[in-house]
């Protein structure tokens, strides 16, 4: 489901260079819950934004779903990010004057759906995540734990065959964060979809299937 091959990236500050990813070559399978492990620095962020194509690159292949992301032109990549990909950020970037289904709604209406196509998905995912009677509710109005479990409901509604995830629970107190990491689990097992979450932290990696550790740039 996800393959990277020889990927290098750098970035230039002034005079200086940077090595970021050091030929990093790798396998996900479908269906799988990996965590992408490494201490602050190591390149696991760099790489998951690569890997979804929203960074690019200084050499190397990216394969999703079959599809060469170097092989793609803007209006194809786009839509693979849109259909194929859902990704969850640490800052949720939701959006304040938006309920939450509206804000869950947004990857399916800029693809072109009709709200009235994506009802079921939509009231299913907002049971499967625990906010079904907050649907009306704006992002000021839930918690930390909510406003992430309406990202990740975000990120499912166009059905996506891979999870991108960075440091979902960063910003959450320890049970909150458990209960977000024990639905990612739970979504994966429902639906197959293929995870790969970023994080820095040993207990999270207990809720994935595999560890792929980074450090200094390098698979370790």
């Amino acid at each position: 489901m996800i393959q990277a091959q020889n990927i290098y990236k750098s970035f230039s500050t002034g005079k200086h260079t940077l090595s970021v990813l050091k030929d990093i070559s790798l396998k996900v399978s479908a269906g799988e819950f990996v965590s992408l492990m490494g201490p602050s620095g190591s390149g696991k962020s760099t790489l998951l934004y690569i890997l979804g194509g929203l960074d690019r690159a200084d050499s190397g292949n990216i394969i999703i779903n079959n599809k060469e992301i170097g092989n793609l032109n803007d209006t194809a990549e786009s839509t693979m990010r849109r259909v194929d990909i859902g990704f969850v950020f640490q800052a949720y970037n939701l959006i304040d004057n938006l309920t939450v289904e509206e804000n869950i709604l947004i990857p399916a209406l800029l693809d072109g759906k009709k709200r009235s196509a994506v009802n079921k998905q939509l009231d299913e995912l907002l049971k499967a995540v625990g906010l079904f009677e907050h649907r009306k509710h704006r992002p000021t109005e839930l918690s930390g734990g909510q406003q992430l479990r309406t990202a990740i409901a975000r990120a499912l509604i166009n059905r996506p065959k891979v999870v991108f995830a960075d440091e979902p629970i960063g910003n959450l107190d320890s049970q909150s964060g458990k209960e977000v990491l024990e639905l990612l689990g739970k979504l994966n097992q429902q639906y197959g979809i293929t995870i790969l979450m970023v994080t820095h932290s040993e207990d999270s990696t207990k809720y994935s299937n595999r560890v792929i550790r980074l450090r200094d740039g390098q698979l370790v």
